[in-house]
């Protein structure tokens, strides 16, 4: 049942309320919703607030350690701009299939969504081998100093969220073939697509921190 259809159906039965009391059947209405109707699209939002938070308390730490150092970075040169620029370019371009994710889903057409999250997976691993690239190229170790251990960290952090964002991806890619998608599956794909934003959104900063924060001493 699309949403449209389903919200069709809510506005037919508030037309339809009894006011004497008599008993309602609601047994047509759907079980699931998308967007703000999803109990899973507050829990994302939840998730996303304190992750974000952490983020940001993470790059509060970076600039405090810099503010107390004479020289930044401490001993060694910046991170090389290739594959973090690369990789910045293989996000953003997978916002494309994950919007077409997202869309597919809400409209519950299984072959989009099928063909959005095969072209979003490989994007995904094609984002984490560039990423395993990029610490190579950070030039320093995570325990060399101050600002190793904040720079790893950082990256490392984001790291995990795209870890644990392309883990769902593949297994809601995998079920999507192997299993009937009834509508609650549809709603995960879409939470799945509004968590990616997420991801992205916290990279720019970082790449930004990372990247170019230490080419501006």
């Amino acid at each position: 049942m699309s949403r449209s259809s389903a919200t069709q159906q809510l506005d037919a039965v508030q037309q339809l309320v009894r006011h004497d009391g008599a008993a309602l059947d609601v047994s047509e209405l759907p079980s699931y919703g998308f967007s703000h109707r999803s109990v899973m699209w507050w829990a994302t939002a939840g998730m996303m607030a304190i992750e974000g938070t952490v983020f940001a308390l993470a790059v509060a730490t970076y600039f405090y350690l810099r503010s107390h150092s004479t020289t930044w970075p401490m001993s060694s040169p910046p991170p090389d701009l290739l594959y973090g620029t690369l990789n910045t370019a293989v996000l953003l371009l997978s916002l494309l299939p994950n919007e077409w994710a997202k869309r597919a889903a809400e409209k519950e057409d299984l072959g989009g969504v099928r063909i959005a999250l095969v072209l979003s997976t490989v994007m995904a691993i094609a984002f984490v081998v560039v990423r395993g690239f990029e610490f190579t190229a950070l030039n320093v170790r995570w325990d060399d100093n101050a600002y190793g251990s904040i720079v790893w960290m950082l990256m490392g952090l984001h790291t995990i969220h795209l870890l644990t964002d392309n883990y769902d991806t593949v297994v809601l890619t995998v079920l999507s073939f192997a299993e009937k998608m009834d509508g609650k599956r549809f709603v995960d794909v879409s939470e799945n697509a509004l968590y990616f934003y997420f991801v992205v959104l916290t990279w720019l900063p970082i790449y930004a921190v990372v990247y170019w924060a230490p080419r501006s001493t």
